[in-house]
This record gives C-alpha cells, structure tokens and sequence, in this order.
C-alpha cells in the first residue's frame, strides 16, 4: 500500500507548485467591501480548488446515477468514481482495507456514529469514556448523551496554561471501567497537536480503544493510521478543501464489524423479510441509504489535488505563516496570544483586552480579511482558558505573507480605532 507521503514523492505524480496553488481557487479573487479577499477562516471551512468544483459538475453532467443497484452503464460509472473514491481514502491514511473507510456527513457523524453504535451497546452504569479539555463540542456531547443514556461517567483530561495535553493526569485517569478515550488530533480552537501516539500507546496498555477526531489534523499533518494504531478516526472533507456534507469514519475492521448499523434501509443489507434482516458486509453495512456520491467524487478529488502537492510541503508552509503572524502581533498592546503548545499548526487565536472579539472580526471584514470571533464550539476549553471566546485566524495553502501583513496591519487598526 503507497500512503499519501510515499505518493507524495511519487515521481509519477505530477507536483503542483505552492506559490502558484492559489489561483486554482477562483473564490480567492472575491472582493469584499471592495478589497481583496483574504481568507483565514480555514478552521471553520477550507475553500475549493477548480478541481474539485469541476470533479463535481462533471459527475452531474456525465455519470450521474446511484451507486451499487443497476446493471446500466451510468451506474456502473457512479459506482466506479465512488469505490475509486474510497480506495483514494484509504491510500491517503494507509488504512489496511477499503472496507475500513465509511462514508459519513463529516466528523460530527462519524463521532456519533462510533457513540451509539460501537459504545452504547457496550456501555452499563459505571463505565468511563475519556475526552479532554480541548475538544470541540462534536467530541463532548455525543459521548454525553451516550454516558447519559447508560449511566456512564465522562472523565476530562486538563490542560496547561499553554493549551497543552496533561499526559500524566490522563495516564492517572485510565482505569479498569474506562470504555474508550476520544480526543482531537489537533485543536480547532487552539491550533494545539496532541501526542497521539503517546495517548493510544497508554490506552491499548489497558485495552482501551482510541477514536481520534482528526478534522483539523488531515489537511495539516500526514496521518497514517497503521502507524498511529488508533481503533476510530474521523474527518470531514470540507477541511480538507473538499464539498461539504461527506465525510469519512476509518475503524479497523473488527471493531465495525462489531458496531451495531444505527440506521437501515437500502444498501446496508443483504436480505430482508418481515421476520428478520441480514446485514451487508463491510462498509456497505454502515452506509444506509443514496450516499453523497458527488460530494464523494468532490472529496476523491481533493485528496489527488492535495497530494500533488504534498502535505508535508503543507504542513511547512503554513508554520511559516504562524511564524510570521505570532512574531509580528508579539508586542501589539493588550493582544494575548491564546494557546502557546510547543506542538501547534496553523492557527493563530488571541483576543485584544477590551476589545469583543466579534468586533475584531466585523472591523477585519470590512477590510476584507475573514476570520472566526467567537468560542469556536469549544466553550469548556474557552471556561478553562478564562476567556468568553478569542479571534481566531487560521492558514491553508493558498494563503500568503501578504495575507498576515494584512492581518497584522489591520489588528493594529482595530486597536487604533476602538481604543481612540
């Protein structure tokens, strides 16, 4: 199996230059307010290469079909672009099988997918699910109402002041009842990379398994599963500059094949009477229903644009934006960086003392830089923080120097202005 790293450095594979990425994304040449656009709001939502807008309207205009039920051409057509689709998943985290990779809505789904259909069943009163401080809200409250429901209990790993995973006090909450630990990859809110590794290591030792909430993560850092040796990981391809509405659960095949189907219908059996259904195999089994085959087909191709470039080229541009950004707001009165981990990607979060962060967001949107003001659906880690939400600037690859000055530049407004 090649992963995305190895092809990545496929002299096969066409490599797609960095600093010209930008102009295969035409939302970039918006103006907004009569300025051009800068858009640092890559946490929430990443913007779509032609690549992918094309793979899409190319799939209504010349295969549109349903996938897996018909013997006609089309539909042959669908289902090949769709398990192509998948095969691209599974190569792009090194997953050990296709049947490992579910399609989902996107990473909230997934979650709650492995909640009620893998814990739930397992659960009974008493019972521990792991989660820490950091997460976003899609990695608290499906493990909330699952413990709810069973009469678990929900344990939390703090953090640091630096926005920081406690491993000590996470190897101390590991215990004979605990059922499963479910952390982020890497913070949304923070920007924050956990020691993954190290987390899953101490939990198999107790024969825990591990979810990983990777949506931040995939479109930063290369993943490999295999080599993580993580049970559940879960993503959204809208993050990794794909459609909205599709998404992807990995889990290794025992533990789906284990997992309770919480929904039925068509495609996720293999007969059905009035008396009784047989289930389908791996993945169709978990996947009810007409899939999003479009935004299939849209994330399939996101994953060939991001290779041609390469994650690792990525991963390093965006650090240098971080850089560039934390070096030039160090020093501006009354900022505070918010989340300072040793181990972070490219997300730049900080408030400006007296100043609403909506009000640092809406003064940057009229100078046509988009950013996130708000808790960034993590308010128990904003609680721990001590801070009612921060501004939140977060970089992808097709944003540039030009794009931080600008942010700096008119941070710097912002104080001026309010502070006046």
């Amino acid at each position: 199996m090649t992963s995305r790293t190895e092809a990545s450095r496929d002299p096969n594979v066409v490599q797609r230059d960095l600093a010209q990425a930008r102009a295969d994304f035409p939302i970039l040449r918006t103006r907004v307010h009569g300025k051009p656009l800068a858009y640092l709001d890559n946490a929430a939502t990443t913007q779509k290469p032609d690549a992918v807008i094309d793979a899409e309207a190319d799939f209504y205009r010349n295969a549109n079909a349903n996938v897996h039920r018909g013997v006609h051409a089309l539909s042959q057509r669908a289902t090949d672009a769709y398990e192509g689709a998948r095969h691209k998943v599974r190569s792009f985290i090194n997953a050990g099988a296709d049947a490992e990779i579910i399609f989902v809505r996107g990473t909230t789904d997934a979650i709650n997918l492995v909640a009620q259909g893998f814990s739930l069943p397992r659960l009974v009163a008493g019972d521990e699910i792991i989660v820490s401080a950091l997460e976003h809200h899609s990695n608290i409250v499906p493990w909330q109402m699952a413990c709810r429901r069973a009469g678990a209990v929900l344990r939390v790993v703090p953090i640091d002041d630096a926005g920081e995973f406690d491993l000590d006090a996470y190897a101390a909450l590991l215990n004979g009842r605990t059922r499963l630990v479910a952390v982020t990859h890497l913070s949304n809110a923070l920007g924050t990379i956990n020691p993954v590794r190290r987390i899953i290591d101490l939990a198999h030792a107790h024969g825990v398994p591990v979810l990983l909430d990777g949506a931040q993560a995939v479109s930063h850092l290369p993943v490999d599963v295999r080599a993580l040796d993580c049970d559940f990981y879960a993503f959204s391809a809208h993050k990794l500059y794909g459609p909205t509405g599709i998404g992807v659960l990995y889990g290794k095949t025992a533990h789906l094949q284990a997992m309770t189907p919480c929904q039925g219908g068509g495609d996720m059996i293999r007969s059905v009477s009035f008396g009784t259904t047989e289930y389908n195999e791996l993945p169709y089994r978990l996947e009810a229903g007409t899939p999003h085959i479009a935004g299939v087909v849209g994330l399939g191709a996101a994953l060939d644009y991001v290779t041609s470039i390469g994650i690792e080229r990525i991963g390093a541009h965006e650090r240098e934006l971080l850089h560039s950004a934390t070096r030039q707001v160090t020093g501006i009165p009354g900022l505070r960086i918010v989340g300072t981990a040793a181990e972070k990607a490219g997300i730049l979060s900080f408030t400006l003392a007296g100043i609403h962060p909506h009000d640092i967001g809406t003064m940057l949107d009229d100078s046509g830089i988009a950013i996130r003001a708000g808790h960034h659906c993590a308010m128990p880690l904003m609680q721990r923080l001590g801070v009612d939400g921060t501004a939140r600037a977060s970089f992808a690859l097709y944003n540039t120097h030009d794009d931080v000055d600008r942010l700096v530049a008119a941070i710097r407004r912002v104080c001026a202005t309010l502070r006046s």
